[in-house]
């Protein structure tokens, strides 16, 4: 994204020392302020990893390589839920019902789970959306969501109903990208400024997109700094670390089942848990990953979740903070503001960026990053709803006067299961 800059070296031992146990990044060893809840709902950075796995999951036909006998297979990183509809009824029919082929396959009635070989594996899109409860739980209402928007459909005398559910979701979830999810983590004025303008720093051409390191090893990565330190996951229910008590990879036990009323704000129930302000501090869930995430590893400062997000910018050469805000026309960060003693990762500035404005949102470095590339990834793709019909405005039904992504889990809670 900013190919000019110089990449920032630092000694790997530094950064496996301030993303282990006891470093900078270890709220268990250097806690924040009493009562480091944000103001918005603890989902957000669940659905914030859905996005991210949903344009990492995209991949185009296999296509002829220039040398003889070789093939390639490209990607084409795109918000169109392919994570959860695969290569369709006909590509991928374990994914969907036999007794009617235009709707998901799903699994527990309630709708905590998905649907599970004899072995316990999950039969969806993206296996990565079995990790944890949260995300696994998403992705069964993105699943209930669909077979309701089929049964509108044919309400409506629609015979063609796949192709337009599917249609339906991938636009309404694009719009609650950009208009529900984008304002809360970055602000309203700044996603209104790269709509109207485009990117200045990254506006691939249609069909052309890729995802900028700066924004994949950096800048999305700001979620795990967003991570609670214990869960409820019913009213009265007991509070729970995401890891190694919520950890997936298994059929969701009796007592494991989520209301995502709890984590996002949903007409008609109480408020819900928040998520834990950015201050650049992870809990200790994600300081000690469990092996069912990691795999082995060599070192057990690989188990941090820090120590990997600190590693994977070093690596590949990401500029520091400093660079990249003085870049962009921004001031950086002063001495005290940081937790770095000189040039910063990339991740712990935008992260201490975040803090610096209060932790309910990224600052304007890490900001800029993020809305430029998710509105450039939609730009980019001929399909999506900002090509397509840019005008187009929501038609699935709304509590209030815009649609969210509370409307769309209140739909999907309204879905007649099928098993």
């Amino acid at each position: 994204m900013f190919p000019g800059l110089a990449p920032l070296v630092t000694d790997p031992r530094l950064l496996a020392h301030a993303g282990g146990h006891g470093g900078i990044c270890d709220a268990a060893a250097i806690p924040g302020p009493s009562g480091d809840d944000a103001a918005e709902s603890a989902g957000w950075p669940f659905f914030g990893q859905l996005i991210a796995h949903d344009i990492t999951a995209d991949r185009s036909p296999i296509t002829s390589d220039p040398h003889p006998g070789a093939l390639r297979n490209a990607r084409t990183p795109k918000l169109d839920l392919e994570m959860l509809y695969s290569d369709g009824p006909t590509g991928s029919p374990f994914l969907y019902d036999t007794g009617d082929p235009a709707k998901f396959l799903l699994g527990h009635p309630d709708g905590c789970d998905v649907p599970r070989n004899q072995q316990g594996v999950a039969l969806i899109g993206d296996p990565r959306n079995d990790s944890h409860l949260f995300v696994l739980t998403l992705h069964a209402a993105l699943l209930r969501a669909h077979n309701r928007i089929v049964d509108l459909l044919r309400d409506d005398g629609v015979t063609d109903v796949f192709d337009q559910a599917r249609q339906a979701l991938t636009w309404h979830y694009q719009w609650i990208v950009v208009h529900d999810f984008l304002p809360r983590l970055v602000g309203l004025p700044l996603v209104e400024q790269v709509l109207a303008t485009g990117g200045r720093w990254f506006a691939p051409p249609p069909g052309q997109a890729c995802i900028p390191l700066e924004f994949s090893h950096a800048a999305f990565r700001y979620g795990h700094s967003q991570i609670r330190h214990t869960y409820r996951l019913v009213h009265g229910g007991p509070e729970l670390p995401l890891f190694p008590d919520l950890v997936g990879f298994r059929p969701v036990p009796a007592d494991r089942r989520l209301d995502l009323a709890m984590i996002f704000d949903l007409p008609g129930h109480p408020p819900a848990q928040r998520a834990k302000r950015i201050d650049g501090r992870l809990p200790a869930s994600l300081i000690a990953l469990p092996e069912q995430v990691t795999g082995t590893v060599d070192a057990a400062a690989h188990r941090s979740l820090a120590v990997r997000d600190l590693l994977r910018g070093g690596i590949t050469g990401l500029p520091s903070g400093e660079s990249v805000a003085r870049h962009i026309g921004v001031p950086p960060l002063p001495p005290d503001e940081r937790s770095w003693p000189h040039s910063t990762p990339l991740w712990i500035y935008i992260l201490n960026e975040a803090q610096h404005h209060g932790g309910d949102r990224l600052g304007p470095v890490g900001g800029r990053i993020v809305a430029e590339v998710l509105i450039g990834l939609l730009r980019a793709d001929p399909a999506s709803y900002l090509n397509r019909e840019p005008g187009r405005r929501p038609t699935l039904p709304a509590a209030g006067p815009a649609f969210g992504l509370a409307d769309l889990l209140t739909l999907a809670r309204h879905a007649q299961p099928a098993i």
